[in-house]
């Protein structure tokens, strides 16, 4: 299984730039997860390393072997690149079974009957649908049909395997069954996988890497969590998260000698960080969960008050405001506060982020000074 690198890939229609000097090293067993909103180029960059669409520009290598390169005016046919491919239509062929539909692509590589049914029966046993070889697929259920189509790539070993938001399709308890067959055929298996997906909640659980793109654009890739717990911008920072992070804007500034953010009437303290100066303009950012209920004006918290409260059943979101100052609290406590209460805020230490205005770059991972 190859490592696969775009280097510089350019895709253009006319004016429309759909992906922009995008470069990447999908390394050899991976699970990637290209993320990103709709029309961001996921699907693009995909279906330029399958072959389907040519780069404008840009090179495409597989375990170093040039693939698709614009200078050479070389392009390799898709059927030659050892990809699998699964898309959000299963396109299994009606008037087959499940074994012929599985064993179709290995029938196209000449392989005996004997080896064609050993491979069909590792894996449909891997998969978990060896009691549905003689099945059609109108006979199937969303979920089994995708298990097929997953068998059906997977049959042929090819190099990497590559999705297009396999799951839409289906319900959501059966995408959260999808999410962990495929998180474990992947541990079994090695395959390197690269799944397009819009949804955050999907890249974060599957892959080893999530590579987070807008506008044709890499913003950011990084190994879920870390992605998660220290977006590189802002973009990548209201993107991933639900909620999505709480986020406001105001000048550094001192009072009483203490360095922090102005925000209309309010001042949040902080860990003084290297090159930001009083008056600068920042965005800071935290995560709901590590927002923090306490008794107003205990422990120099802020006072703000409860403008709405969401149960989820497993949590609590409480939406809270001091003027135009709102903040979401994902609660620690079970409780249901009425409109209008005054309660206290403060922050997990070392889960403030602090954002340039202008370029909406990190500047530093900070806290609130503890007194």
């Amino acid at each position: 299984m190859p490592d696969i690198t775009l280097k510089n890939i350019t895709k253009r229609w006319g004016d429309v730039v759909a992906v922009n000097n995008f470069s990447l090293t999908i390394p050899d067993g991976s699970f990637m997860c290209l993320l990103g909103p709709s029309g961001c180029g996921k699907t693009t960059t995909l279906r330029m390393i399958a072959g389907l669409e040519e780069p404008t520009a840009g090179k495409i290598y597989m375990d170093d072997n040039l693939v698709y390169s614009s200078t050479e005016a070389f392009s390799m046919k898709p059927g030659d690149r050892d990809v699998g491919l699964i898309f959000q239509s299963y396109a299994l062929w009606p008037h087959m079974t499940v074994f012929k539909n599985i064993a179709f692509g290995l029938e196209m590589e000449k392989m005996s009957g004997s080896e064609i049914k050993k491979r069909v029966k590792e894996i449909t046993d891997l998969i978990g649908i060896g009691d549905l070889l003689e099945r059609y697929p109108s006979e199937l259920s969303g979920g089994q049909q995708q298990r097929v189509a997953l068998a059906r790539s997977l049959a042929p070993h090819p190099s990497c395997l590559l999705m297009d938001e396999p799951l839409s399709n289906l319900d959501a308890k059966l995408r959260v069954d999808m999410r962990t067959e495929l998180k474990r055929i992947h541990s079994e298996t090695k395959q390197t996988i690269i799944y397009v997906t819009h949804d955050q909640i999907e890249a974060l659980s599957l892959g080893t890497q999530v590579v987070v793109m807008d506008e044709g654009e890499l913003q950011q890739i990084d190994e879920p969590m870390e992605l998660y717990n220290t977006p590189k911008n802002l973009f990548v920072a209201e993107f991933i998260g639900t909620p999505r992070m709480n986020m406001v804007s105001g000048e550094i500034s001192e009072k009483e000698g203490q360095f922090g953010l102005k925000v209309e009437e309010l001042f949040f303290s902080l860990k003084r960080i290297k090159n930001v100066k009083t008056g600068q303009r920042v965005t800071m950012a935290v995560r709901p969960e590590d927002v923090r209920f306490t008794k107003p004006g205990k422990d120099n918290s802020l006072i703000f008050n409860v403008y709405s409260t969401l149960p989820t059943g497993a949590d609590i979101f409480t939406r809270v405001y001091n003027n135009k100052v709102f903040f979401t609290v994902r609660q620690e406590e079970r409780v249901i506060h009425p409109p209008e209460t005054k309660v206290g805020i403060n922050f997990v230490e070392n889960s403030l982020l602090i954002y340039d205005f202008q370029n909406k770059e990190l500047l530093n991972k900070t806290s609130l000074v503890e007194e």
